[in-house]
């Protein structure tokens, strides 16, 4: 059965930072604390050139998803050398710290996803001033369904050095664990919360031959399994991967039909969803044999809406294509048609 603590590490999850208050927006610290100007640090001379600005280093880097002792040597050293960092969970990066034995120096900065908006400029004059920037989330890569995408994207549009630590993601932990085909994926960060949104997520990817990948919480698991087993069909495999490299680490593998029955209970930690890919057959369905097969569901009673999601997952066929051969066939022979 499912259970267990969560251990204080997480991973990339949907979750606010601990410290919601008590870090001003870096464009106010432009100086520095104390009114000590850091800003001549970013001044130098270059090779053949007059003194000038120089920008800093945004590095993104990747923390351990569970366990401190997956860190790596260079994400402790870049810890304890950096001046500023940007972090979801200051609370959570000064614990890893404690457990890499790393004596924080640094200018904290809160950069969870109701401010990563409005710290994004900060940030960038800091960068464009001089100042290095080290970017982490509370777990695994930022950007991966956590804070971060914002920040790069306007380094790089700014013409500032962005660079990588990379490390542990449960996208990838998951993916291998699974013991589903690795060899071509996509990932799906979280579903989306609202029922008709979601309904039209799953159903635009129960044709999807890629294995899909998603992050969802304990609370919406037993749930989604549900609706991906209506969407994707009951006997596609799929693994529940709870708690990755944790204490408590567990990996439920079947059917979706069956891990929906098994985590109706409830279930604790945190979850990734691996999901296999459809297995279409060689030969894709003719326009005709596939409004031939929604005529079948419809006349089993099923309105046609869901007829033609069912059909397009048991083809192997995009809903579009369905929906669009269903009209064909009922709108009759074109004008001038021989047929």
């Amino acid at each position: 059965m499912l259970g267990g603590r969560t251990a204080n590490l997480g991973r990339e999850m949907e979750h606010p930072s601990d410290e919601h208050a008590g870090y001003p927006a870096v464009a106010e610290n432009l100086h520095g604390r104390d009114g000590d100007d850091t800003r001549a640090l970013g001044v130098g001379r270059r090779p053949g050139g007059p003194e000038r600005p120089m920008t800093g280093t945004l590095t993104v880097a990747a923390v351990p998803i569970g366990q401190p002792a997956d860190a790596s040597g260079r994400l402790g050293a870049a810890l304890s050398a950096a001046r500023l960092i940007a972090a979801e969970d200051t609370r959570r990066l000064r614990r890893l710290a404690r457990a890499l034995g790393v004596a924080l120096t640094a200018r904290l900065v809160s950069y969870y996803d109701d401010v990563e908006a409005t710290r994004v400029p900060g940030l960038l004059a800091e960068l464009a001033a001089g100042q290095d920037v080290l970017l982490v989330t509370d777990a695994g890569m930022p950007g991966v369904s956590d804070p971060g995408y914002r920040l790069v994207a306007a380094a790089a549009g700014a013409g500032i050095r962005v660079t990588v630590l990379p490390g542990p993601s449960a996208v990838t932990t998951a993916l291998v664990i699974s013991g589903l085909p690795c060899d071509r994926f996509v990932f799906e960060g979280f579903p989306p919360r609202r029922a008709g949104e979601r309904s039209r997520r799953f159903s635009e990817l129960a044709a999807e031959r890629r294995t899909v990948i998603f992050f969802e919480s304990p609370r919406r698991l037993a749930a989604t399994l549900v609706e991906l087993a209506v969407a994707f069909g009951a006997d596609r495999r799929a693994a529940v991967c709870r708690e990755l490299t944790k204490t408590h680490e567990e990996v439920l593998r079947g059917t979706l039909a069956e891990l929906a029955e098994r985590t109706q209970a409830g279930v604790l930690g945190e979850i990734t969803l691996v999901v296999e890919g459809h297995r279409a057959s060689t030969a894709l369905a003719t326009p005709a044999e596939a409004a031939a097969r929604v005529a079948e569901l419809e006349s089993d009673g099923q309105p046609r809406k869901d007829a033609i999601a069912a059909a397009a997952r048991e083809l192997g066929l995009p809903r579009r294509t369905v929906y669009d051969a269903v009209i064909a066939s009922r709108s009759g022979p074109a004008k001038g048609s021989s047929r």
